[in-house]
């Protein structure tokens, strides 16, 4: 992956509170061993991701939003290909982040993530 390359993150309907993305959209969850699963944008563009997302794998999204690998790189966190699930998987890797260090980067990556504005709403 580049520097440039668009880590699209699906949008659980969970994840939107008064109308806008919550932190908890780039926060991974105990069960994800601090690795946040996202789409490789040089692979997949986000309508197709959100389709793959919603209809091979039967998981809900209101929508698809972007960080880059630099943006992520910028905040010590690395980015890379994870094939093994599907091809165009990738993770966002939050290991050796401590629980306060994981919520200020999740809220800095939501607003970054804003600022971009949606790349899909179906």
């Amino acid at each position: 992956m580049k520097e440039s390359t668009h880590l699209l993150r699906q949008i659980n309907p969970s994840f939107i509170q008064d109308g806008k993305i919550t932190s908890q959209a780039f926060s991974p969850t105990p069960k994800d061993d601090k690795k946040l699963s996202c789409y490789d944008g040089d692979q997949i563009d986000p309508p197709n991701a959100h389709d793959h997302f919603v209809q091979s794998l039967g998981l809900r999204s209101v929508g698809v939003v972007a960080v880059t690998v630099a943006e992520c790189g910028a905040l010590e966190l690395p980015a890379f290909p994870d094939p093994e699930p599907f091809k165009e998987h990738a993770i966002i890797d939050f290991d050796g982040n401590e629980k306060n260090d994981i919520k200020r980067k999740s809220k800095i990556l939501r607003t970054i993530a804003e600022e971009r504005d949606w790349l899909y709403k179906p």
